[in-house]
């Protein structure tokens, strides 16, 4: 760059460095594995506050006080720039050992190597592969566990994003940093600034801590939330929930004193979402309950119990006996005098006597081990949704813990050790969806957010409060003092009762950000739309579709009075739009010049919504008729999308694309790489981007934090592959609608009219960052997921919505001895569309085992095959989709291998599985059946993309349902066992295997396959269904296009409609339901999930079961 490109907008953390230009070339950073947390009562480094115009920031998170592991490290760029000039849009060359096309299709990052099915991550040169099931490779060689002295002007603390193993890090430009003075704690040094030449980085952690604040206010305001919650996961079978559940069950607790609170404390608390007077609970003092007694291992007899969850005082443990406060010496906790009276707490004395065990815990442990003869027990299928694993911990810590649809671990039993978890031979990490629609979530307003001083951890129910005035981290464990604030408690208005605050009641939790959370105002909501209009996208007659669902729900986007809103459309040229108050039309600006594409006009191309409203309206119904005539059939999506960012880098926000066919000109012009009769091979499928420029362009967005949102609506090759990384690195959706057409393909019209109202008026949050932290000893080496990596730890996400999952791969880096229990916890950071600025924050509690049978006691079988699905994406972009399939199977081979030759003591003849991990085979076959990884002509390559797509970016329970589709009989509904909802009854059919022995030709058979809906119609199916559920008078007469069923007055319609619409209402996308007969052409794609029966290109389970025991009897 011939000046030095201005600071990168971007949402870095406070305290951190300024989000340091990256990969304005695509070029991905050294990496170095997170060691989590410093050692207890390490100093806190302080950070340099980011320059100005520097958008959002978190208090930096574990990586503030990793150790240094390298001397010599490297400020390398980050993730997108700001063209010096307008107009200059310019990218540097990758260097020659970068090929182009060969970033990796996931959208995984890796923040260390390692040996285990590793995918691409952003790596440009990768390592050879090796199997999924391999161990990965243990650091070797002394890492100091604190930065050397010597190490504290020279090394370079980033916040950068990574870069791979290949990759050496770039040459040294004039890049400049510019710090300001920061106040550092006392006793703590400062960190410098300063390039260097290593591979290395780590993230500095903010000078200011969650606790230095005044006293100020609290307020606690339920979130308002977006629409209305169609998608909540309700769980049949059980008796009829109520609507609105609390996320987590509490106490109801005795009624609190009516006392006015003290001056400056505001108490404020919205019935309809949250009650907080209701919500507090009187616990019991639970570290010495914390764990029911795992099986079959009794308690060690001189168990060590330094390390406590709960909400007790116990004695100081002794790493910390030179922290006490003053009082009398060798005096416990509890029995120490506080100058102003506060309350104090006796805690009895800890024994081993103490650890009761939880019988309800401990009995589904058991039952999670017990040996199950897969090829003689065949109806393994549970007949209701399958639940997650319940974690083997004290009930009363249990009820704390976090939802397991927002968060949730492969294995509910952590392992001690790496070597534990690799004798073992399942994979070890995280499911999140973060931002989820909630019924009921607590929200916190508060000048206080009271957080770890050393590794940022916010307080959560999982902390020990060693007394009144300090509290022990769960992650790393330091002792922190309680802030005054904190000891006030505005539910109860007592004082003195910090462990009884919402903070520490609650697994889940959205504080309302203070100043020091961001670095300049919150951005407004601003949404672009670009719309192709070229010949072939007139023709499709979508652009009816999208302005007149957009027209209906102009009023329901998020926002406030600031919410802007613009429109580009494109075929050959680029078309702008002039909304200037005053004008009587909207006015139509080309520019022609795709090489160099500017901006026609500073303003009035991105509007206010509320004040030129007549004008937008205007222009959507106009619009799909302008365009009618054209025989304009060139796309220039490249040139339309380096519009849009340069009309949208000033503020961020989202940049809605809609696109019809293959880019055809100008920059990012792609050809056609599909060769339909070579998609049954398993090689030479282009599943790697053809070009790097859409790549590029979303490093640029998420720099500028704009997200692009893909719709492709194509009969024909687009080249998903590459277009897709334009919503993949900017934290953007995909959404595709195959052989779309308003007249051939009406029932996609609906799909999308449906889908498309839904992604306009769900919440959404701007200029995002999300970080996970976890207990000491742990690391994490790969994200999966929407986004861009910035730093080691922290997820950049100019857009995140409530509809989008992550996964995460993790390790033991260190021992986890003397720890009964570890924590996990996702912080995400973002602006409303209301212009909050706020924090979600998730924390997970699991208990550690020292035996390689509690491990398989704990596993969690839909979550283990969720982050496998992820890693085969990322191997078949790395390798090929052969490599991923063989993959797949040798995790299964692998696991039960290890568990016949390790846990079974009788070894016996058959395939013999734990109970948790009875579903494992089945699961992995349907994953070899699904259309991201089948072999076989049927699927084409877009259709494929999307699919894996779908799998890096759905949260586990879409994924599931998309994997192994539930079949139900609904010939026969009754509302026995029925759910009672809003005055609907909902039958609950038992789901039944996916197998044709199971159809009978006497019924109706509905197969719910995720994104869309099989009624299969038996030949000699009831009269009384035809006619009373399809309206017809008899088999015969059911046309061959069926795509609705008709609202008739019978009972059996009510019942059959209110299943369906139940069954749509809990995700966020909409299915297709085709009622197919013997004879429809529908019928191969109906039988094509019967995952347990033979297909063309595929074994049946039973044959697959017989080859795995083959090869575990090897």
């Amino acid at each position: 760059h011939p000046t030095p490109p201005p600071p990168c907008r971007s949402a870095a953390l406070p305290g951190s460095a300024t989000c340091t230009q990256r990969a304005c070339a695509g070029r991905a950073a050294p990496v170095v594995p997170v060691r989590r947390g410093p050692a207890p009562g390490a100093a806190e480094p302080s950070g340099t506050e980011p320059g100005p115009g520097a958008a959002m920031a978190q208090p930096a998170g574990p990586a503030a006080a990793c150790p240094v592991q390298n001397q010599m490290m490297h400020s390398s760029d980050a993730q997108g720039y700001n063209p010096a000039v307008p107009g200059s849009y310019s990218h540097p060359k990758v260097p020659p050992h970068q090929p182009s096309g060969q970033y990796n299709y996931s959208g995984s990052q890796n923040v260390s190597q390692f040996n285990s099915y590793q995918g691409p991550g952003q790596t440009l040169n990768r390592p050879p592969v090796a199997p999924l099931s391999g161990s990965p490779v243990q650091q070797t060689g002394p890492v100091p566990q604190v930065p050397p002295p010597a190490l504290q002007n020279s090394a370079a603390i980033s916040s950068a994003g990574s870069f791979p193993p290949g990759a050496g890090p770039p040459m040294l430009s004039n890049w400049q940093y510019s710090q300001s003075a920061v106040s550092h704690p006392a006793g703590t040094p400062p960190s410098h600034l300063a390039p260097g030449t290593g591979t290395g980085s780590a993230q500095p952690s903010p000078s200011l801590s969650g606790n230095t604040n005044p006293p100020g206010s609290y307020q606690y305001a339920a979130s308002p939330g977006g629409p209305s919650l169609h998608n909540s996961f309700m769980k049949p079978g059980s008796a009829p929930p109520p609507v609105t559940q609390p996320l987590t069950p509490l106490h109801p607790p005795p009624r609190p004193p009516l006392g006015p609170p003290p001056v400056g404390v505001t108490l404020f608390v919205d019935f309809g979402h949250y009650n907080f007077c209701t919500s507090s609970i009187h616990l019991k003092y639970l570290s010495s309950l914390l764990l029911a007694t795992p099986h079959p291992s009794p308690a060690p007899p001189n168990l060590k119990m330094n390390r406590n969850v709960g909400y007790s005082y116990p004695a100081l443990p002794p790493g910390y006996q030179n922290t006490s406060p003053p009082g009398a010496p060798g005096m416990q906790a509890s029995a120490l005098q506080y100058p102003d009276g506060s309350k104090h707490f006796h805690q009895p004395p800890l024994g081993t006597n103490h650890l009761t065990a939880s019988m309800g815990s401990l009995s589904l442990q058991q039952e999670g081990l017990r040996p199950v003869n897969l090829l003689q027990e065949r109806n393994i299928l549970p007949t209701t949704i399958l639940q997650a694993p319940v974690p083997n911990l004290h009930e009363d810590i249990q009820k704390l813990n976090c939802n397991p649809e927002l968060f949730r671990c492969t294995l509910t039993n952590i392992p001690q050790t790496q070597a534990l978890l690799n004798k073992a031979k399942l994979p070890l990490g995280l499911l999140l969806h973060p931002f989820k629609d909630l019924s009921q979530l607590p929200v916190v307003t508060s000048s206080t957010i009271v957080r770890c001083r050393s590794c940022r951890t916010y307080i959560n129910p999982f902390v020990s409060f060693l007394d009144q005035r300090r509290w022990k981290c769960n992650l790393c464990y330091r002792v922190n003092d309680v802030p005054e604030e904190f000891m006030y408690n505005p539910v109860t208005r007592v004082y003195g009762e910090p462990h009884k605050r919402p903070e520490v009641q609650n697994a889940t939790i959205e504080f309302m950000a203070p100043s020091e959370y961001m670095l300049r105002p919150p951005q407004p909501p601003v949404y672009l739309f670009v719309f192709d209009v070229s010949h072939n996208a007139i023709e499709t007659g979508y652009l009816n579709t999208v302005c007149k669902t957009l027209l209906d729900n102009l009023d329901l986007l998020p926002g406030n009075t600031r919410t802007k809103i613009g429109f580009i459309t494109f075929d050959s040229t680029i078309h702008f739009y002039s909304l200037q108050e005053g004008l009587s039309q909207p006015q139509m600006l080309i520019v022609s010049d795709i090489e160099d594409v500017f901006i026609p006009m500073p303003e009035n191309l991105l509007v206010n919504l509320n004040e030129n409203k007549e004008l937008i309206q205007d222009l959507l119904r106009t619009l799909p008729q302008m365009f009618t005539k054209s025989l304009e059939t060139q796309s220039a999506l490249g040139p339309a999308l380096q519009a849009a960012f340069k009309l949208m880098s000033p503020t961020g926000g989202r940049i809605s694309v809609f696109q019809t066919q293959l880019p055809s000109v100008g920059m990012g012009a792609l050809k056609s790489r599909e060769e339909p009769n070579q998609r049954a091979t398993a090689k030479d499928i282009h599943l790697t981007p053809s070009t790097d420029f859409y790549k590029k362009l979303a490093l640029d967005c998420s720099g500028q934090q704009v997200a692009v949102d893909l719709f492709l609506l194509s009969g024909q090759y687009s080249d998903l592959a590459s277009l897709g990384c334009i919503s993949r690195y900017s934290a953007g959706s995909v959404y595709y609608y195959q052989s779309y057409h308003h007249k051939h393909n009406p029932v996609q019209v609906e799909k999308l009219q449906k889908e498309l109202k839904r992604y306009l008026t769900r919440k959404i949050g701007f200029e995002a960052v999300m970080r996970i932290r976890c207990t000491k000893g742990l690391s994490i080496h790969t994200f999966h997921g929407n986004f861009f990596v910035r730093s080691t730890d922290l997820l950049s996400l100019p857009n995140v919505n409530p509809d989008a999952g992550y996964a995460v791969q993790m390790s033991v880096e260190e021992s986890l001895t003397d720890m009964q229990v570890v924590s996990f916890q996702s912080a995400l950071l973002y602006t409303s569309s209301k212009g909050e600025r706020r924090i979600r924050v998730h924390t997970m509690c699991l208990p550690v085992v020292t035996t390689l049978s509690d491990v398989y006691a704990g596993a969690d079988v839909q979550a283990i095959t969720g982050l496998l699905a992820n890693m085969a994406v990322d191997r078949s972009v790395s390798a090929t989709l052969s490599d991923a399939r063989d993959a797949l199977v040798n995790a299964v081979i692998d696991s039960l291998s290890a568990y016949r030759s390790s846990v079974l003591s009788i070894q016996q003849p058959g395939l013999m599985a734990p109970s948790s991990l009875r579903l494992f085979p089945l699961y992995v076959l349907a994953l070899l059946k699904q259309k991201a990884f089948q072999t076989g002509t049927n699927a084409r390559l877009d259709e494929r993309i999307f699919t894996m797509c779908q799998v890096k970016n759905q949260p586990l329970v879409y994924l599931m349902l998309m994997t192994h589709p539930s079949l139900y009989r609904v010939d026969n509904l009754t509302d026995e066992g029925a759910l009672n909802i809003n005055d609907r009854t909902i039958p609950q059919p038992p789901i039944l295997q996916l197998s044709v022995e199971k159809l009978s030709r006497d019924g109706a058979y509905l197969m719910d396959a995720g994104s869309v809906m099989f009624l299969w119609i038996g030949k000699n199916c009831g009269q009384s269904f035809i006619s009373q559920v399809l309206g017809v008078p008899n088999y015969g007469s059911i046309p061959q296009n069926m795509t609705h069923l008709p609202e008739l007055e019978t009972a059996e319609s009510i019942r059959t409609i209110a299943f369906v619409s139940w069954l749509r209402e809990q995700r966020p996308f909409f299915p297709i339901l085709y009622i197919i007969k013997d004879d429809s052409p529908l019928k191969s794609s109906f039988l094509q999930n019967m995952i347990e029966d033979r297909t063309e290109s595929a074994l049946s389970y039973y044959e697959f079961l017989l080859h795995i025991q083959q090869q575990v009897n090897k």
